[in-house]
């Protein structure tokens, strides 16, 4: 019977071959679980970007709406107002209309925000002369 294993010695040539095997099956499952770790990150990215997209949808039809009714809210208030009906009402909900488009794309970035053109213009001038 050898104790020589149980104390720790380390002079046994199995037991080093042993450490060695269970040091490349450690690394092995050190690669694996990294794998397994990228491609649920990479999955759960995915996720938040789907989410992302709902709240833009959400974000810019709110934005369109909202033009919308209040546009209309005026256009009703300015037809009780002076009575001038329906005039108030369609005058007013097509400007709603239109400042909703204008949200909406200046949400998605389709055209600037309104600073932002002075400064380039105001930049070139300043670059020219």
């Amino acid at each position: 019977m050898s104790g020589s294993s149980q104390n720790g010695n380390s002079d046994d040539p199995d037991k080093g071959a042993s450490e060695v095997d269970l040091s490349e099956r450690r690394n092995r499952l050190n690669r694996k679980l990294d794998g397994q770790r990228k491609a649920e990150e990479a999955e759960r990215a995915a996720k938040k970007s789907d989410n992302s997209g709902y709240a833009q949808a959400m974000k810019l039809s709110s934005e369109f709406i909202s033009a919308v009714v209040v546009g209309g809210g005026l256009g009703w208030f300015v037809d009780q107002w002076f009575g001038t009906k329906p005039f108030g009402l369609i005058v007013f909900l097509l400007i709603g209309f239109a400042a909703g488009v204008l949200n909406v794309m200046r949400a998605a970035g389709r055209i600037a925000e309104p600073g932002q053109r002075y400064k380039r213009e105001s930049s070139d001038d300043d670059g020219s002369n």
